[in-house]
């Protein structure tokens, strides 16, 4: 029996993950080192809830890493 998936869009690029897929998930097939905030449809998501927010087919996950500079 194969693992079920499903397809979100990571920061514009669509990705598969395994189900059932939290926003850890996404963070860590993205590979994106801390800092950066995390937002699921828009909607910021609080870093205690990364590993209980789960993740829809369709979704869109945005990683927002801060650029530094002047």
């Amino acid at each position: 029996m194969s693992e079920q998936r499903i397809k979100v869009r990571i920061n514009q690029i669509s990705t598969e993950l395994t189900i059932p897929a939290f926003l850890s998930d996404a963070i860590e097939a993205a590979g994106v080192k801390p800092p950066f905030a995390a937002a699921v449809n828009m909607q910021f998501v609080p870093k205690k809830n990364y590993s209980s927010h789960s993740l829809e087919a369709g979704d869109n996950v945005e990683l927002i890493v801060p650029v530094t500079g002047g």
